[in-house]
């Protein structure tokens, strides 16, 4: 029933994402959480604390933050379930745990701003999906920001959050999806969440290490199917790059990514005033990222998420048989 439930989330979204206007009505279940996150943020992470105190409080407010949307989740796909319409109710649900339309809304954005706008219009559409500083970006580091953000949230706004719905139902990707937006929220290494955001830094990797690697295959794989792609480069680029990454789980699919577009992603780049020397992700030459680049793109994730749509499907249809 999980894996149903996961495959039809997944294909429901792709047609619906989440109406403008149901958020403007009651908000999404990731401001919901959000709005958990700051309240125990504000209440434990206090300052005159020792690190050891705040790791701790860390600690216990992630358990709060994963078990409260999980057991929320679990009570209410249960009712569902004793209901002949409750499994349609459970993958409408579903659907809000998953960022395919959106994420290519806004990747989509990017590349009309480049080409309508110019540079700021393609500065400012992707501020709004990246953390680094817009103004130091040139066409280029737009377009490779662009496409970063849908690699990573490929993986993190998709894949992950469908992979342990297909494990464990609405509760289990109500959790990932809680623990995911915690660590947006608190689990940078700031002065304030260096010590409180351990936990959810650390959980968050450690929960997101399968479908890391699962989307970079999927990438490869659609990379084999599309023309002017290159499956064997970024194969080699996932094998070689991902694990130069910052991050344990994001190289993964950048370097697919990277590999399959012939281009290079990741590199140095600046937050917070502050230049980072992040490592390239693919060998391709460092030539200027375009519009068309990120459209490319954007075909790239629509055929790997058909891949997974279609593979939850087939295991779908396997264990009801």
């Amino acid at each position: 029933m999980s894996v149903l439930i996961a495959f039809l989330s997944l294909a429901l979204e792709t047609r619906l994402g989440y109406p403008d206007r149901l958020f403007r009505a009651i908000g999404h279940p990731v401001t919901w959480i959000g709005r958990l996150i700051s309240c125990l943020d504000s209440t434990l992470n206090r300052a005159t604390d020792s690190d050891r105190t705040r790791r701790l409080c860390g600690v216990a407010a992630l358990a709060v933050i994963v078990g409260v949307p999980a057991a929320i989740a679990y009570a209410v796909q249960t009712f569902l379930l004793l209901h002949p319409l409750g499994f349609f109710v459970a993958i409408a649900l579903g659907t809000t745990l998953l960022a395919q339309k959106s994420l290519s809304k806004h990747v989509e954005a990017v590349a009309k701003a480049l080409d309508a706008g110019g540079l700021a219009a393609g500065r400012e559409a992707v501020s709004k999906i990246v953390g680094r500083d817009p103004e130091t970006l040139d066409r280029a580091a737009v377009g490779r920001a662009a496409i970063e953000s849908l690699a990573e949230n490929f993986s993190d706004g998709v894949v992950a959050p469908a992979f342990w719905m297909a494990i464990g139902g609405l509760a289990a990707g109500s959790a990932y999806k809680a623990a995911n937006t915690a660590d947006s929220m608190i689990g940078h290494r700031t002065p304030r969440h260096e010590a409180f955001g351990w936990a959810a830094a650390r959980f968050d990797d450690l929960i997101n290490l399968p479908a890391s690697r699962l989307t970079a295959l999927l990438i490869v794989i659609a990379a084999a199917l599309l023309p002017r792609m290159d499956a064997k480069t970024a194969w080699r680029a996932v094998w070689r790059d991902a694990k130069k990454h910052r991050s344990p789980n994001a190289g993964w699919p950048e370097a697919a990514m990277a590999g399959a577009l012939g281009i290079a992603l990741a590199g140095p780049r600046s937050y917070g005033g502050v230049m980072g020397d992040f490592a390239y992700m693919g060998e391709g030459g460092r030539r200027a990222v375009t519009a068309a680049d990120i459209r490319r793109a954007l075909r790239l994730f629509w055929v790997a998420d058909t891949l997974l749509i279609s593979t939850l499907g087939l295991v779908g249809a396997v264990v009801v048989l």
